[in-house]
């Protein structure tokens, strides 16, 4: 049976079509998600994808977390329901208190579009098993709202759990404290990430590589053998 993978689309958002596409070229089956829609259609997984959800009016993420799906989704994680959020993804996850933390604006006060080079910190989550600890890769960045804070206290408890996914590497692109591009949950199915996975998942686009497949290869062989 093939694995049912949910795309939410919230008002604004912008990277839902490219996600789909990912997820149907690692294997697996893309599900369109309404963000009206509290039905999850009985998937097994969700990716909460880039854009601008609400014109990231009041605050990134912040009305998205409202939508009448992130109730079932928020439900879903947990009780295990993989979730991935990227960018856009990312800040709802913070604003739903799935992830800890926020993401504020970048440090430059300016948008930024880039390649970017990640370091693999966890290997051990439901989106990043077809990594390996400490491998580095190239993916897609674009945002504006990308600088990750937390309290003192809340970054050592990551850090000493080991729910530091990713860190930038080279460079810190928007100010992100201790250079943090991605973390999860205690449980490790929910991760956040700014950089864009889906970008990078065929030669012929984004950055000319594959780095980003890994993350839908992972979660496609997670339900597989689950």
């Amino acid at each position: 049976m093939t694995a049912r993978v949910g795309v939410v689309t919230f008002p604004g958002t912008l990277d839902d079509r490219d996600t789909q596409r990912a997820i149907r070229v690692a294997g697996a089956e893309p599900v369109p998600l309404w963000h009206r829609d509290k039905d999850l259609h009985q998937v097994d997984a969700v990716v909460l994808p880039g854009g601008f959800s609400y014109g990231d009016y009041l605050r990134a993420g912040a009305i998205s977390r409202f939508s009448p799906v992130m109730e079932s989704i928020i439900a879903g994680a947990k009780d295990g329901l993989p979730v991935l959020g990227i960018c856009n993804g990312f800040q709802v996850l913070t604003e739903s208190h799935l992830l800890p933390g926020a993401m504020l604006r970048n440090n430059h006060l300016h948008f930024i579009c880039r390649d970017q080079k990640l370091r693999v910190e966890n290997a051990d989550t439901a989106w990043t098993a077809d990594y390996s600890a400490g491998q580095e890769i190239s993916i897609p960045l674009k945002n504006i709202d990308g600088r990750y804070v937390a309290d003192e206290r809340t970054l050592d408890e990551l850090e000493a759990e080991g729910r530091v996914v990713f860190r930038y590497l080279d460079v810190n692109p928007n100010g992100s404290l201790r250079d943090i591009a991605g973390i999860s949950n205690a449980a490790g199915n929910v991760v956040g990430l700014m950089p864009h996975p889906e970008h990078a998942v065929e030669p012929l686009i984004g950055t000319g590589r594959t780095d980003g497949l890994g993350f839908f290869t992972s979660i496609l062989k997670k339900l597989v053998t689950a």
